[in-house]
């Protein structure tokens, strides 16, 4: 083989081995980060008052892990435990889910996945809701639901779908298929 032979299989294999080099050393380019997969912050294991515009308590909020979304200023929650005030007795609405939302200007909170509504949970009155999703709006002391919904008090049960909530006088109206069990409870 001559010497311009062997010349051309050096830089044959010097190219392969570039080629080679470059491609394994390829890096993704960084994704957009108006895609909403970045956060503005990210918080584990906090709890965060929330007041209203008078200042007064508006909901507690405890959580392992939220993060807000920087395009739309809402926040994802796992496992969120809200806490809302009832007017002047000092008894809190205790609302728990797998999953949660917040909108941007704290007006609307959307639970999802075993979401539990305890009111006056240390209470001989007390009453626990059960649902799949419900939307909350603090401010108002109103939630709305539009699946199925177990609510009891001691002595009744009442089952149905669909459901709007009055927190603050603890009024429910379920809107379709109602079951309704009633158990005195004993004097």
């Amino acid at each position: 083989m001559s010497w311009r032979g062997a010349m051309i299989v050096v830089l044959l294999v010097a190219a392969v081995a570039s080629g080679w080099s470059a491609w394994r050393q390829h890096v993704e380019p960084p994704a957009d980060p108006s895609t909403g997969d970045r956060s503005d912050y990210v918080l584990e294991d906090f709890q965060l008052v929330s007041l209203d515009d008078r200042g007064a308590e508006a909901f507690t909020l405890r959580a392992p892990y939220l993060r807000r979304d920087p395009v739309d200023a809402t926040m994802a929650l796992r496992e969120p435990v809200f806490l809302l005030p009832e007017e002047g007795d000092g008894l809190y609405w205790d609302l728990r889910a797998a999953t949660g939302w917040i909108s941007a200007d704290s007006e609307e909170m959307r639970l999802h996945g075993d979401v539990v509504a305890v009111s006056d949970p240390a209470g001989e009155h007390d009453l626990r809701m059960q649902t799949d999703a419900l939307a909350v709006f603090p401010r108002q002391r109103r939630a709305h639901g539009d699946g199925p919904v177990t609510i009891t008090q001691p002595g009744t049960t009442m089952r149905g779908t669909g459901m709007e909530a009055d927190l603050a006088e603890k009024r429910f109206q379920l809107t379709s298929k109602v079951q309704v069990r009633y158990v005195p409870t004993r004097r």
